[in-house]
């Protein structure tokens, strides 16, 4: 923490490849959009780079590539004496075919909303890193179409992820290793491995509707009275273009409905 009172999150994930596989993975716009969010990168010090979190106009972030060192740190932020976050990451080569991917996440600010947007960013990062390394160990080099329907239901988080997993049919906690399937007439075809477990997070290795990964998850304050609920698909190749395109549709619309019927 800074003298300040502002936080940096700093988060690493050990994953397989080489520092040219995970640059790929980390620096550029198809590698980015395969395990985060749809994003555009123009691949030079100073190149444009835009983060899509939904089809909305205020949802599209603009911001700039600050620092370009390939294949080991790539920095972006808002632009020339712009305030706000940024996101530097660090390849370091494990020696072993693997290598530690390092995140530092600052410009959070002191109190307040600073504070909720930190503990939201951490959690959400902890998802992601998980995301990322699905995405190298299974689909290196591969692009993934993204689909990121999200709604809010009625809180409080507990009683929502308890709400969701019973819509869906699934287990609350299941074990990891355990393929689990969506089990509802009116949702989209979903199933996978379970490769993470959280009380408010599911992390998937997709088989069904195509191969992917996916995860379902509800943020925000335990005990606020509505919650972000979120079932995001990263489906790879031609057939999962189709399948993100038309089951992200679909789950926005069961997720809206849901909502509107009170989770």
């Amino acid at each position: 923490m800074a003298d300040d009172g502002a936080r940096t999150i700093e988060l690493e994930v050990v994953v397989p490849g080489t520092p040219a596989a995970v640059w790929r993975a980390i620096a550029t716009g198809p590698g980015i959009s395969s395990w985060y969010v749809p994003h555009t990168v123009e691949e030079h010090e100073g190149g444009a780079a835009t983060a899509s979190f939904g089809p909305a106009p205020d949802l599209q972030v603009e911001g700039r590539v600050a620092v370009w060192d390939p294949p080991r740190r790539i920095v972006f932020d808002g632009g020339e004496g712009a305030d706000g976050l940024a996101f530097e990451w660090h390849v370091v080569p494990g020696g072993d075919g693997t290598c530690v991917v390092r995140l530092v996440n600052g410009g959070f600010g002191a109190g307040g909303t600073g504070d909720d947007q930190y503990q939201g960013m951490l959690e959400g990062w902890q998802l992601f890193l998980t995301n990322l390394r699905l995405h190298l160990e299974h689909f290196a080099g591969r692009t993934a179409t993204a689909a990121l329907p999200m709604a809010m239901w009625p809180g409080p988080r507990a009683a929502t992820w308890d709400a969701l997993c019973r819509a869906l049919g699934l287990p609350s906690a299941p074990e990891p290793g355990r393929r689990v399937a969506v089990r509802s007439e009116d949702a989209p075809a979903l199933a996978g491995r379970v490769v993470d477990v959280a009380p408010w997070r599911l992390a998937l290795l997709v088989d069904d509707p195509v191969p992917g990964t996916a995860f379902l998850a509800v943020e925000g304050q335990e005990e606020a009275e509505h919650i972000g609920v979120s079932i995001w698909l990263y489906l790879y190749g031609e057939e999962g273009a189709v399948a993100a395109r038309r089951d992200g549709a679909r789950w926005q619309t069961w997720l809206a409905d849901r909502a509107a019927a009170g989770g």
